[in-house]
C-alpha cells in the first residue's frame, strides 16, 4: 500500500518546499518539482511514483470529486501522494495517512506537527521523536 501525506498550513508556510524535499529523497530531480496550483496535480517518477496535488483553488468536496481526487486517493498502491491544502478535502481521505501541520513562527522558522493515522507511520514518528 502506498502512502498519503496531508499537508496543512497557510499560504507560504513551506508545503511545496517540504514536498520538494520528499521528492528529492525519492530521486525526483529537484528542478521538476513545483506547485501544481493551476494544474491541480503534478506526477513525478522517482524510486516511487509521486502524485503532488494542490487543492488551493478547491472550495467544495464536489469540486474535489470533479478533479478526480478520490481516484488519486484510492489508487495510491505503491507510490506516494502528497496533498497541499489537504484540510479542504480531509473527509475524502482514507483512514491511513500522515498529516503534517505547518505553523509559521517567523520569516525563517516553521514548526511542523506530524500525526499518523495508521500503524505504519507510528514507527517513523517514534524514530523522528527520538532524535
Amino acid at each position: 500500500m502506498g502512502s498519503v501525506l496531508a499537508l496543512i498550513g497557510e499560504l507560504g508556510c513551506g508545503k511545496t518546499l517540504f514536498t520538494r524535499g520528499i521528492c528529492v529523497g525519492l530521486e525526483v530531480p529537484e528542478r521538476r518539482v513545483n506547485s501544481p496550483t493551476f494544474a491541480f496535480v503534478n506526477e513525478y517518477n522517482g524510486r516511487l511514483p509521486v502524485s503532488h496535488v494542490d487543492l488551493y483553488r478547491i472550495n467544495t468536496v464536489e469540486e474535489g470529486f470533479e478533479i478526480g481526487m478520490l481516484d488519486y486517493l484510492v489508487r495510491v498502491a505503491s507510490g506516494v501522494i502528497v496533498v497541499e491544502w489537504a484540510e479542504k478535502l480531509l473527509s475524502l481521505f482514507p483512514d491511513n495517512y500522515l498529516q503534517v501541520k505547518f505553523q509559521v513562527l517567523s520569516a525563517r522558522r516553521r514548526r511542523l506537527e506530524f500525526t499518523g493515522f495508521e500503524e505504519k507511520f507510528f514507527g517513523l514518528l517514534k524514530e523522528m521523536n527520538d532524535r
